[in-house]
């Protein structure tokens, strides 16, 4: 049993192709993926693809550089999306001070607004963090002080020390494709040491394709191939390291049926 924590299916490169996509998920053991949303463009279609497909989830949020298109976006038009029953998480959201595509005051708001949403329904929060440690550790931080909320921090890239910090506030860490790259050795290094029962593993299809795929589009298939690296990573039985990751996965979005 293997669970895509984080895919696009709608994007280009996945959607024209999606029933093959799928497929080929399925035929490597992959029982669920939860389809992430990034702008507010995109929330039919990918509630619909869930509704469609047993083992599809669906998240509500705005990516970090939409923050400045999508102004209008609070925690009430997020609520009234996340009630549907095939939306299971609130995301993803964040900062993101690589790229800076969106002012970072409107960042930090949109953050805030999701954290709000995530509080409120009880769903998860997925959070994107590039570059922005301080102010995604500070804002979660402070905001748990108002209130506890589930979340992980998708596509883990960051410091032992954030890792450390997120942990102790009771987030999920989940780990992508990158962590196969041979430039990925710190990376490596503190995946070790992050607990099993805090772990979950994702694709971000089509980005990222983990070794032996890079070049390709990525795929949710490809999970298994990142899962693979990892258990033998960590030293764990690679059926037993799916198993628990899977759990992980439901124990977290719990809205969701395995």
């Amino acid at each position: 049993m293997l669970v895509d924590s984080h895919c696009h299916l709608n994007y280009e490169g996945l959607a024209e192709r999606q029933a093959e996509v799928l497929e080929n998920a399925r035929s490597r053991g992959v029982t669920a993926m939860l389809n992430i949303s990034t702008r507010e463009s995109e929330w039919d279609d990918i509630v619909s693809t869930a509704e469609r497909e047993s083992d599809v989830w669906a998240s509500i949020g705005i990516h970090p550089h939409e923050a400045d298109a999508h102004p209008d976006i609070d925690t009430a038009k997020l609520l009234a999306r996340a009630d549907h029953p095939r939306v299971i998480g609130i995301g993803e959201t964040g900062l993101d001070y690589y790229y800076d595509h969106s002012d970072r005051t409107r960042q930090q708001t949109s953050f805030r607004a999701h954290i709000a949403a995530a509080r409120e329904t009880g769903l998860p929060l997925i959070v994107h963090t590039r570059d922005a440690e301080e102010d995604t550790a500070a804002i979660l931080a402070d905001e748990m002080e108002k209130g506890a909320f589930p979340a992980l921090i998708h596509c883990f890239t960051a410091s032992a020390g954030f890792a450390a910090k997120v942990l102790d506030m009771g987030l999920y860490v989940s780990i992508s494709g990158i962590v196969t790259f041979k430039n990925a050795r710190e990376l490596q290094d503190v995946t070790k040491d992050l607990p099993v029962d805090r772990l979950l593993v994702e694709t971000d299809a089509p980005f990222l394709a983990p070794v032996p795929h890079r070049g390709k589009t990525g795929e949710p298939a490809f999970v298994a191939d990142t899962a693979q690296f990892l258990a033998k990573l960590r030293g764990e039985e690679y059926m037993q390291f799916c198993e628990v990751t899977s759990s992980n996965f439901y124990t977290l979005f719990s809205k969701a049926a395995p």
